[in-house]
């Protein structure tokens, strides 16, 4: 995400703006701060995310 662009709700077309966020991802929770909508409470989930937590998290319950 670059830092010098805002992202924008789709529907509400709202700045969203970073709230502590739970996630619940294969039995396994946790909490990180990503960008959602003020409004409709849409989250954008960066790459970054989804490429490193995630993934460690989808490696080591493969691993089990």
């Amino acid at each position: 995400m670059a830092e010098d662009k805002a992202l924008i709700c789709y529907t509400c077309r709202e700045t969203l703006v970073p709230a502590k966020t739970f996630f619940n991802y294969l039995g396994h929770s946790f909490y990180a701060d990503i960008p959602r909508c003020p409004k409709c409470g849409e989250v954008y989930i960066p790459e970054a995310l989804v490429k490193g937590r995630l993934a460690e998290t989808e490696r080591l319950l493969e691993d089990k």
